[in-house]
């Protein structure tokens, strides 16, 4: 039987043990609405509110500081479009990365079309921005910064208490995709400044279809949805309390162990990392040090990155080509083409994303399966031959 070896947490991860539990009640004998007023309703009711005071806690916030969403992509349309028409008085200019997931590009552009003017922060090789040229850019009219905390695909994590400062000194709006950060890395958003946070309970071992977005207390964005009263007006719509209670004991249970699991996987990816770098013409992509401690991406030279994972499948390992968002797509990532990768070798990506379920065994299966599946494409490339002998192919 082939082994399985799951190295695609970027894209998701399973549901702890503990995070199941916690939701069995709230899926079976507890299922009651929490909007109503009865023992069964006020039963959901007061599970949702200790759910929220546990994520509010791992983030350093107030329990109402805390609103629900189905996940990290509804957080970044909120968050965006909301601040955008809350301050449209002041002015119309926002700024953010070329980094940023497709959840947040794509909601500035419907932005641009609406006359908001965007201005997309370049980056280095290892995908880092230039906090120089962020505070050259702020302008009067700027009204938010929004900033995603790690990159889903290349693991650089970005100075997010940084950019807080610089944006709270300013008087802007900061917002941050979180979705990769929390869960894996320190995230506060007293300590780092942040007006609104978005993150997905999935990426952190919770259930899929839940997340949240952190709203500083003060800021009174427009509705989200509209309906009954829930989530203090601003988002309608019955609660999943089963999910929201998953998400918060997934979150505790990953702050409380985020040392040792920091320390175990990072152990894991840099050796997993060492070893790949071994095979000729492969290049890491990313910060070499100032990524997620999971986070293993690469460029393999001459072969397309699909056909790598189609045969790493066949092996037994899940891995990906890049954003799990947009594995479909022919076209090259638009976060290599921002490191400056060429199209031809941004082809060949792949990223391998650990976490604390994975085993040095798990590395060791990699470091000997990965190898002959390179060497196998790049002998059926002509762009191989071509690349080896120094003569192009007529």
């Amino acid at each position: 039987m082939t082994r399985i070896v799951y190295a695609d947490n970027a894209a998701t991860t399973s549901l702890s043990r503990h995070a199941l539990e916690e939701m069995m009640p709230y899926l079976t004998k507890e299922y009651g609405n929490p909007s109503t007023v009865y023992s069964l309703g006020r039963s959901a009711k007061k599970a949702m509110e200790n759910a929220r005071a546990k994520i509010a806690s791992a983030l350093g916030c107030r329990p109402d500081e805390i609103f629900i969403t189905s996940g990290g992509t509804e957080a970044d349309n909120w968050a965006i479009r909301s601040a955008a028409i809350m301050k449209k008085d002041k002015g119309k200019h926002i700024i953010s990365t070329v980094l940023e997931h497709h959840a947040v590009l794509h909601t500035l552009k419907s932005l641009e079309k609406a006359g908001y003017e965007v201005t997309y922060l370049g980056v280095d090789s290892a995908g880092n921005i230039s906090l120089d040229e962020l505070k050259n850019t702020i302008r009067q009219d700027t009204i938010l910064i929004t900033v995603i905390a790690a990159s889903n695909e290349i693991g650089t994590i970005m100075p997010i208490a940084e950019i807080g400062a610089l944006a709270r000194e300013k008087g802007i709006l900061f917002h941050t995709d979180a979705v990769q950060a929390v869960g894996h890395i320190p995230v506060n958003t007293e300590e780092m400044k942040i007006d609104l946070l978005s993150l997905s309970a999935h990426k952190f071992k919770g259930p899929k279809g839940i997340g949240a977005l952190y709203i500083k207390k003060g800021l009174r964005l427009p509705s989200n949805m509209y309906g009954g009263a829930q989530e203090r007006g601003l988002r309608s719509g019955t609660e999943n309390v089963a999910g929201i209670v998953g998400m918060a004991a997934a979150l505790e249970e990953a702050v409380s162990n985020m040392d040792n699991n920091i320390k175990k996987i990072s152990a894991m990816r840099d050796r997993l990392i060492d070893g790949l770098l071994k095979i000729p013409y492969t290049r890491l992509t990313g910060d070499p040090v100032n990524r997620l401690p999971g986070s293993a991406s690469f460029v393999f030279e001459c072969i397309e990155g699909e056909s790598m994972v189609l045969l790493l499948d066949q092996a037994g390992i899940c891995a990906s080509s890049g954003s799990a968002c947009s594995s479909g797509s022919l076209d090259p990532s638009h976060v290599l083409l921002a490191i400056g990768l060429p199209h031809e070798v941004a082809h060949g990506s792949l990223r391998l994303s650990l976490n604390e379920d994975n085993t040095e065994e798990d590395v060791d299966y990699i470091l000997e399966k990965l190898p002959p599946i390179i060497s196998r494409l790049r002998d059926m490339s002509p762009l191989w031959e071509e690349k080896i002998s120094g003569k192009p192919i007529k």
